[in-house]
């Protein structure tokens, strides 16, 4: 339990787990994605352990606490969570506002080309094939590392991966011949013709954790900045990619599998260090 003056210390109900069940069941009947689920599971797990039962005042003192200790971003994912753990509950009307979020107008973090290719041209050198091959279908796809650990040998040779996205909606992933048939000439050297693509040491599919902890490894092996190196990076770098080259924003909206089309509208603007750079261009006088 913790001391922050805001929560209050009695001790867990021990129905709280059984409820906790019941509510991971209501959100897979909503074909919510397990990662969504693990998230709100989280939250609501935390709001648990903080106060005796879901009110609204409890839920404000729990927007509080959220607003003290963690980004917008985290402080609306738990709010989201929260509000539908009422809806669950049936007491729709105890739902809480979201933090407002101020839009940036430039990208975060977005690996360049340059750091890109050179990081290929290190994985390739080294022998780290699987891993040269994760980094560019994240990049000359844009899926998400929750889909990548999806991708299995038959859907490369298909060229597309089907996934189950929110809404029970299926989203089409189209893999470009670029990255797959490179991909199928080295999955026909090591001999294999079936299977989840990428694995671990021990053969079995490879996790989202094992994959953000390998690149962190691999930015420090290589000198390349770790906040740059990790999966969404190269999802952006996509995106970012795509925009330069065919402007139907709505286009890559749907291939992202954003649900709404201003999430995709920040690929429009320039990196933080492109605009400095055109910014000391442009302003010489």
């Amino acid at each position: 339990m913790t001391n922050d003056p805001l929560c209050i210390t009695d001790d867990q109900q021990p129905a709280a787990e059984c409820q906790l069940e019941k509510f991971q069941s209501y959100l897979e009947l909503r074909n919510m994605s397990s990662n969504t689920i693990r998230a709100y599971l989280y939250a609501v797990r935390q709001f648990l352990e903080l106060y005796p039962e879901a009110t609204h005042d409890y839920m404000m003192l729990y927007k509080c606490y959220l607003i003290d200790h963690y980004k917008p971003q985290t402080v609306n994912l738990r709010i989201r969570a929260i509000n539908c753990y009422m809806e669950y509950l049936k007491q729709p009307t105890q739902k809480i506002l979201m933090v407002r979020m101020q839009h940036k107008s430039f990208l975060e973090n977005v690996i360049s080309q340059a750091d890109y290719e050179y990081l290929k041209s290190c994985l390739l050198r080294d022998g780290y094939i699987q891993y040269y091959f994760a980094v560019r279908f994240m990049a000359d796809t844009g899926m998400r590392i929750s889909e990548l650990v999806q991708v299995t040998v038959e859907d490369v040779q298909n060229a597309y991966i089907d996934l189950l996205s929110k809404g029970n909606r299926v989203r089409r992933i189209f893999i470009p011949n670029a990255v797959r048939e490179p991909c199928l000439l080295w999955l026909k050297n090591i001999g294999r013709s079936s299977g989840h693509l990428f694995l671990n040491r021990f053969g079995r599919p490879i996790t989202t954790t094992g994959i953000r902890d390998q690149l962190k490894k691999f930015a420090l092996r290589y000198n390349l900045d770790p906040a740059v190196v990790y999966p969404h990076a190269f999802r952006h770098l996509f995106a970012k990619k795509f925009i330069e080259r065919c402007d139907d924003i709505a286009m890559l909206s749907d291939i992202l599998g954003h649900e709404s089309i201003e999430t995709t509208r920040i690929y429009l603007h320039r990196s933080r260090s492109e605009q400095q750079q055109i910014f000391n261009q442009v302003v010489n006088w």
